[in-house]
């Protein structure tokens, strides 16, 4: 089989009945126009190591290989996709290999070479946000580009400075290990079955390794403090990070230089760097 050969997707769906499962967040890329823009976000592939998480039934699966990547690793774990993801395989001898279970649980390094690896994704909703704070605590980073589709309002917390409405942990966390941005919209309607928000999909390119953010856990621990109570002023909302550091709260805000009558959304990235920096330094 050529990849000219490889029947419609829809044709492919109906064949082997593979209905969407939303306890999976399952929604299908269809549109090989679509899919094709997206492949291209990566940039040259010629000399790279794609790897593809949730393929489903292979729709992006063809965009990349057509677009040239050197060779491609999926990650399913839905085994009916099994067989049709196989087709595909067939069709560019060589060039893919099938992992099946779940990327949440699955070590990358094993298979992916470090500085000539790519993501590409159209994430599960149900569980985007986890695999990418995944990537992003690789310690070394393997990837050099990744370029993932996640529901519009997760894209745009990701991609948020400070001082706008969707700015917090994410944004935080994302840009303190990488730089990002939105790069395509995509309406629900290019889905099957449509889901009922809009997408995104972002490009996410490590930061050089002397401007990366290392400790991404304490990092988590004052965001996570800070916003769980955006509302209230850092000496109030910060009182469970202290705790945690066995610290007085104002000691914390003042090792990090912040003023403590300050809200979490309006503190910048390098602020609440500082913050981990001091948490840490609090739990010894």
């Amino acid at each position: 089989m050529t990849p000219d050969q490889l029947p419609p997707l829809r044709d492919v769906i109906a064949q082997h009945d593979l209905g969407a499962k939303k306890t999976f967040g399952q929604h299908f890329l269809l549109d090989l126009n679509l899919t094709a823009k997206i492949a291209r976000l990566a940039g040259d592939m010629s000399d790279k190591h794609a790897i593809e998480i949730g393929p489903g039934p292979g729709g992006l699966t063809r965009a990349i290989l057509a677009e040239g990547a050197r060779h491609l690793t999926l990650v399913e774990k839905d085994p009916r996709f099994l067989p049709a993801l196989a087709e595909v395989g067939a069709a560019y001898p060589g060039q893919l290999d099938i992992v099946e279970g779940d990327a949440l649980e699955v070590d990358e390094t094993r298979f992916m070479p470090a500085g000539q690896s790519v993501i590409l994704s159209n994430l599960p909703y149900n569980v985007g946000t986890h695999l990418m704070i995944k990537w992003l605590e690789s310690d070394p980073i393997w990837w050099t580009r990744a370029v993932l589709m996640f529901q519009r309002e997760v894209a745009d917390r990701i991609v948020a400075r400070v001082g706008e409405k969707a700015y917090g942990r994410l944004a935080i966390l994302s840009q303190s290990r990488a730089s990002v941005r939105l790069a395509l919209k995509v309406t629900a309607r290019a889905f099957t079955p449509p889901p009922k928000v809009e997408s995104a999909v972002i490009v996410v390119d490590p930061l050089p390794a002397d401007q990366r953010f290392e400790d991404l856990k304490a990092l988590e621990a004052v965001t996570a403090s800070a916003f769980g109570q955006r509302r209230k002023i850092l000496r109030r909302s910060l009182a469970q990070a202290a705790h945690q550091a066995s610290t007085p709260v104002d000691s914390l805000i003042e090792a990090a230089g912040l003023d403590p009558s300050a809200r979490a959304e309006t503190i910048d990235i390098e602020g609440f760097q500082a913050l981990a920096r001091a948490w840490r330094a609090a739990r010894g």
